[in-house]
This record gives structure tokens, sequence and C-alpha cells, in this order.
């Protein structure tokens, strides 16, 4: 059985600096261990970050620098469980800034194309709602949105 588990995110060799900007980013997060180049490699020069472990919010990754950009597609992406809409805001202007993207939904692409979700504790609540119809209503505004807007979201739970 495996002894830990953890994502790994491929990076073409912005590894080190994709791992210390999440963990500055996402409370109860932390840089680990870094395995450095011992001499050349087809990925980098001699002493350059080659696998970072770290960890957001508690949940294990690593990033490896792999000499080449790496595509992703939306089928993974990073999830964030956000406390409020402050929360939400602080996030999205982070990740989408300095060549993210907005995708829709609150799904996002950051500067290195990691798909991110960012959802407000307040989505799954609502749409949880035992009325079928308010339920409906949230989903629906929710399928209009880019960045998820909690004021937005209520708003529509709360207007039959």
């Amino acid at each position: 059985m495996a002894k830990t588990v953890s994502t790994c995110l491929w990076f073409a060799d912005d590894a080190e600096a994709a791992a210390r900007f999440y963990v500055s980013l996402v409370p109860g997060s932390s840089l680990g261990p870094i395995l450095r180049a011992p001499g050349p490699w087809p990925g980098g020069a001699p002493g350059a970050a080659i696998l970072v472990a770290f960890t957001l919010g508690g949940q294990s990754f690593q990033a490896l620098n792999g000499g080449v950009p790496a595509q992703y597609g939306t089928a993974a992406s990073i999830a964030v469980s956000c406390a409020d809409q402050a929360d939400v805001d602080l996030l999205w202007d982070a990740l989408t800034a300095e060549g993210g993207a907005e995708i829709q939904c609150g799904w996002l692409r950051d500067r290195w194309g990691v798909p991110w979700q960012i959802v407000p504790e307040a989505l799954p609540r609502l749409l949880a709602d035992p009325d079928p119809a308010v339920a409906a209503r949230v989903f629906a505004a929710m399928q209009t949105m880019v960045k998820l807007d909690v004021a937005a979201l209520e708003a529509a739970a709360a207007t039959p």
C-alpha cells in the first residue's frame, strides 16, 4: 500500500516559483523539501529545482520541472473552498493575475495554466437546500457567473 499520496503538477521550469506562490495564498500551506539537480540535466542547470514538495490547506502536492511546458485539461483541478466573498476575491485576483484566465462557474487557469475552482462555502449549502426550487435558482444563477458571487447566490436562493 502506498505510504503517501500527492498530486504532482508539471511545470517547464517554474516549479519552485509556482509552489512558493501557491503556499503564499492558501492558509494552512507550507513548502516542503526541494530536490535540486546535482549536475546539468535536460530541464536546467545544476542546483535548479527538480521536484518541490508542498502542501495546500493540508493536501500534499509536488511541483516537477519537466523542461517543457505542460498542457493542463479541465478534467482535474485544484478546488479551494473559501469562507466568504473576500476569500474568493483574494484568491481569484491573485490566480488570474499575470496571465491567468477566467473560465466560468468559479473556474480559472493560473499563469502556468493550472486549472482551479474557487468555491465559496455558501454554494454547496445553497445547492443542498431541501427546497428543490431554491437549489434550482441557485444553480441557474451560478451558471451565469464567471467568478462566483456569494451575495448574488444568496439573493437567488431568497427570491422566489
